[in-house]
């Protein structure tokens, strides 16, 4: 029993620890979900949640929402982007769609059409509207 605990202890530290990476020319449709870093320099279709911090490259691609604890993006997102810590929008970055962070950081010469929300409480008002949300679809 006890062995048992220590490799369910030792299986959430590497999967909170793994980096996921989807490289370039790799076009995915679905949605991702991880604990760990993701790094996307292909194109994704569809949603992207992680517990830890996204990256998108300069050739990155994601036409859908994002939920990320942070964000480096360079590439381009069509969708929503919530963040709990920070936001760092690269000088090549293109974004169409809303924003909710905490802390926000934009380069000269990135694009961002859409509005934008921020502060700690923001975020945590971000959470509870998606629980009451997935509480009504259950009932």
């Amino acid at each position: 029993m006890r062995s048992n605990k220590k490799n369910k202890q030792e299986e959430t530290r590497s999967t909170s620890n793994s980096i996921n990476v989807i490289g370039v020319g790799t076009s995915i449709e679905g949605n991702v979900k991880s604990n760990g870093d993701i790094r996307i320099d292909g194109t994704l279709t569809g949603s992207v949640e992680t517990a830890s911090k996204l990256v998108l490259g300069n050739s990155g691609k994601i036409i859908g929402n994002v939920k990320a604890k942070s964000a480096d993006i360079s590439g381009t997102i069509e969708g929503d982007l919530s963040v709990g810590e920070i936001l760092f929008l690269k000088s090549s970055s293109k974004v169409h769609g809303d924003i909710r962070t905490d802390k926000l950081v934009v380069e000269s010469g990135s694009e961002f059409n859409g509005k934008c929300e921020m502060g700690k409480q923001t975020i945590s008002m971000d959470s509870a509207q998606a629980t009451k949300q997935n509480q009504a679809v259950g009932q």
